[in-house]
């Protein structure tokens, strides 16, 4: 459970000069086994359009790229073409899954050499994309895992810069432009007209999970602070994030903007295994990306789109909401905010989450595995003030995973 990496921040204009300022989340890449299957997977249920693609058709030879959006959300799926390519490798030793976490920076030059000064190691060196239309400079540091965070620097105008990708992709199918080497694409255009008909209103990135080993997570908060000057935003022990059988602890971390948060999980000693551990079981004992959670200003105009479009989210038992309004409503009236504003019923009915802080509060639901493996799941989530992570609802959440987890014989 988690809060915000939005593009809603602007970067402050003294943020020029500092080379690791991040200007917003550029794109996540996903490793997949078939990208052109799952970039449908990922249209026809969740409603992104499929906007461009760099595959054999465009003379990439040796992979293929789904370039996908929604709101300012901007998915890149890759496929290996050949056995030797790194997508190739990842897929057989994990599964699909995240490989790229990119953030857009004013020098992408001169990120790298900052973050390798600050002791990261190199992903890939700083290299130009370009061609006739415009050159994006993209470099990439390893962070935990085989997980890599890339820093994009775009042009200030024209067809590859920031703004212009982020308007393109409001404009609807077929008109993102994202960067050299990607053609626009007539695949699923029905699905893509579709679903600016019916949208499903995920606007952002609000941020994402790492799940790392029993005793490394302390590591990875020092790598983050230290490399590229994030700093601890909330912290959740075993006391926090427990129930009658497994536990787990996290730290969340945040760029100095506040900008990117991305928390940090380990499992903890229970009785049986906490979700954390079912991921690093099922992803070769290696750290990597648990969760997306993606934002909505609707989140009950979203979950029941995307509930009829067969997304499978995890279910709670009825008495979670037999306490849950007396719980958030008190908390928010002692704070001086007004109570929840949805539908009480309409909440109940589509089974989503509802938290409250000093802030205000927030909805979220969480998604079963994406895939076959237990590896990747995405949160919905809707803020009403609060910036926090939903802790009054982990012990109901955690219950509901353990329920899954048994189902798979995992727990």
């Amino acid at each position: 459970m988690t809060t915000a990496v939005t593009g809603l921040t602007q970067p402050k204009k003294s943020d020029a000069t500092d080379p690791l300022a991040l200007i917003d989340v550029d794109h996540v890449r996903f490793y997949c086994g078939n990208a052109k299957q799952a970039a449908y997977f990922y249209c026809h249920c969740f409603g992104f359009h499929c906007e461009q693609v760099c595959d054999q058709t465009t003379g990439s030879r040796e992979s293929a790229h789904y370039f996908l959006t929604q709101g300012n959300i901007r998915f890149v799926l890759t496929t290996g073409l050949t056995s030797e390519h790194p997508a190739s490798r990842h897929v057989r030793l994990y599964g699909d899954g995240i490989k790229d976490i990119a953030f857009t920076v004013h020098d992408a030059r001169k990120a790298y050499e900052a973050a390798l000064r600050n002791g990261a190691q190199s992903a890939y060196e700083p290299m130009e994309v370009q061609d006739k239309r415009g050159t994006v400079v993209m470099a990439g540091i390893k962070t935990f895992g085989e997980v890599i965070h890339s820093f994009v620097q775009r042009p200030a105008t024209g067809p590859y810069a920031l703004t212009q990708v982020k308007k393109d992709a409001a404009a609807g199918a077929g008109a993102g432009s994202f960067m050299p080497g990607f053609t626009q694409t007539p695949l699923f255009a029905n699905l893509n007209n579709y679903n600016t008909r019916q949208p499903c209103g995920l606007k952002y990135v609000d941020h994402l999970v790492g799940n790392v080993e029993l005793g490394k997570m302390n590591e990875w908060v020092r790598f983050y602070e230290e490399t590229l000057g994030f700093s601890m935003f909330k912290h959740f022990d075993d006391k926090d994030i427990s129930t009658e059988y497994s536990a787990l602890m996290s730290k969340v971390m945040a760029s100095g903007n506040n900008l990117i948060k991305i928390p940090i999980n380990e499992p903890a000693a229970g009785k049986k295994k906490s979700q954390v551990q079912e991921y690093l079981d099922w992803h070769n004992n290696t750290p990597g990306v648990q969760h997306l959670a993606l934002r909505t200003d609707d989140e009950l105009h979203s979950i029941a789109e995307l509930r009829r479009r067969g997304v499978d989210f995890l279910m709670l038992p009825d008495t979670y909401y037999e306490l849950v309004w007396d719980r958030v409503d008190g908390m928010l009236r002692q704070h001086g905010h007004k109570p929840v504003r949805e539908d009480h019923e309409a909440v109940k009915k589509l089974g989503i989450l509802v938290d409250a802080d000093d802030e205000g509060y927030l909805l979220q639901l969480f998604t079963k595995p994406l895939q076959d493996r237990p590896t990747l799941f995405f949160e919905i989530i809707c803020r009403r003030g609060s910036q926090s992570f939903g802790k009054g609802n982990f012990k109901a959440l955690f219950e509901a995973l353990e329920i899954e987890q048994g189902k798979r014989g995992n727990l």
